[in-house]
Order: C-alpha cells, then sequence, then structure tokens
C-alpha cells in the first residue's frame, strides 16, 4: 500500500502527513494522515479485503465525517437514527462517490472486491467520535 503524498476532494489538494497504519478489524486496514498546512481535519484509507467489512460504528461527535469511495467493489450502508436504511453500491463506475454521515447515524462499509474507501473528519479524529457496535448487523 503506497503512502499518499497528497489528497484531493472536491477539487482541493491537500499535502497529507502519514501518522500511522493500523489493522482495525480482520481483513480491515486504516492508513491515517494529517493535513499539516490546514490541521482542519484529518483522513483515514480504508482497505477492506475481499468478504470483509468494517464493524458498524456509530458517529457521536464531530462537525462532519464523510465518507468516499477510492477503488474495489462493495457497499456503504447508513442505518438513520429513524430506522431508514441507506445502501449505497460502491464500483469503478461510481468513481468520486463520497457522503456525509450524521451524528447518531451508524455506518458500515462492506467489501466484494478488495474495496478501498476514505474517511474525512472534521475536526481532526479523537477518541469517542464513534462507537464499534459489536451486537448490530447492517444487512441488505
Amino acid at each position: 500500500m503506497k503512502r499518499l503524498e497528497t489528497f484531493t476532494y472536491k477539487h482541493k489538494t491537500l499535502i497529507t502527513k502519514f501518522i500511522v497504519s493500523s489493522e482495525v478489524f480482520p481483513g480491515v486496514v486504516c492508513d491515517v494522515y494529517l493535513h499539516p498546512e490546514t490541521k482542519e481535519r484529518d483522513l483515514g484509507v480504508i482497505y477492506i479485503e475481499s468478504g470483509k467489512k468494517t464493524k458498524p460504528q456509530k458517529v457521536l461527535t464531530g462537525q462532519e465525517t464523510i465518507e468516499g469511495y477510492i477503488s474495489g467493489k462493495g457497499r456503504l450502508i447508513i442505518l438513520k437514527p429513524n430506522g431508514e436504511k441507506l445502501v449505497f453500491e460502491v464500483s469503478p463506475e461510481t468513481e468520486g462517490f463520497s457522503h456525509t454521515i450524521e451524528v447518531g447515524d451508524i455506518m458500515q462499509w462492506q467489501s466484494d472486491e478488495n474495496l478501498v474507501v476514505f474517511e474525512i473528519c472534521y475536526p481532526p479524529y479523537q477518541d469517542g467520535r464513534f462507537e464499534n457496535l459489536e451486537d448490530v448487523t447492517l444487512n441488505l
């Protein structure tokens, strides 16, 4: 996995500084980057092996959390507090896809073919932003 030097989102390119890479769940690795020139957001690039998925996470805090597609094939599932379920299928045909996740939403990425996605957090991520939900499965 090549480290990023820059990242472009909505036609704005920022320098990235690699912080750490960690396996957050079996088959799911997250590379964390900061944008040193702005310090207003951070970036996670998440690599999800075929057939694997992220843990369902509930967004607890933050001004803005953006989930987006880079490569591969899979889906982003979002469960709204009112019970509404949103399913976004992603593949090379949906290049440029991103979606803002709201506080209170539960989200999960599921991979069909080696999925690579991004997560932008405003302000930068701090512990307590998300709650990992062990007993929730977001099925289609």
